[in-house]
């Protein structure tokens, strides 16, 4: 019986408390004039008497350390595949084309000066499934995969969720591959060529002499 009533006084309490704090900001909201705003060091440390933000011309800023939507900048990705590898729900989709030597300079380096070995004709990124663990980011060695600070991306239709990074069209990254297969399959030859040739001539074996 004493629990029954334990729980009762506890309930009363509860409510009381909240009800408490909700009109605490309901009567300084009325004092309160101008865009709603929060302290830049702590972003906890709201306006008092902050209930209702008219949104979207008020709105709470984003804290810098938040993880939200991704991007990836594609010139100073080096299609390594290991935010590919290391992404736990697999949203993250990445083809790569390896460069040939005369196409380096056309392909170009990183922002830090590293020479970029593969087109990337396909990275996409289905930020509808990205649970924002920021694993892909810490893993990436050229820091080109970030969380943006971009928090409100609703979307109609899921379609407009799928990123595309990619640097290249469907038109570049054909005649790409075509390139290479081209050069790979000439260098097959010209290795088949050289080991051919290098072959030892098989001696000749000597003519059995006949009986009479």
């Amino acid at each position: 019986m004493s629990e029954y009533f334990s729980n009762i006084k506890n309930s009363a309490v509860t409510i009381a408390t909240g009800m408490g704090i909700t009109l605490k900001h309901f009567f300084n909201a009325i004092h309160r004039k101008g865009d709603a705003g929060v302290a830049e060091k702590d972003y906890f440390s709201q306006v008092d008497g902050l209930c209702t933000l008219q949104y979207p011309r008020e709105a709470i800023p984003t804290p810098k350390i938040g993880r939200y939507r991704l991007h990836n900048d594609i010139d100073d990705c080096i299609g390594c595949g290991q935010c590919v590898r290391a992404c736990p729900i697999s949203c993250i989709m990445m083809e790569t084309i390896k460069v040939l030597p005369e196409d380096l300079a056309e392909c170009g380096k990183t922002s830090d000066g590293q020479q970029k070995k593969f087109w990337i004709p396909v990275f996409d990124i289905d930020v509808a499934k990205c649970m924002t663990c920021g694993i892909c980011t810490s893993v990436c060695p050229t820091e080109c995969l970030v969380h943006t600070e971009v928090c409100d991306f609703s979307e109609f239709d899921r379609s407009n969720f799928l990123y595309h990074f990619g640097n290249l069209t469907k038109d570049e990254a054909a005649g790409k591959k075509r390139k290479l297969a081209e050069a790979q399959a000439k260098a097959a030859a010209e290795k088949e060529k050289k080991a051919a040739e290098g072959k030892p001539a098989a001696a000749e074996k000597p003519e059995e002499k006949g009986g009479e």
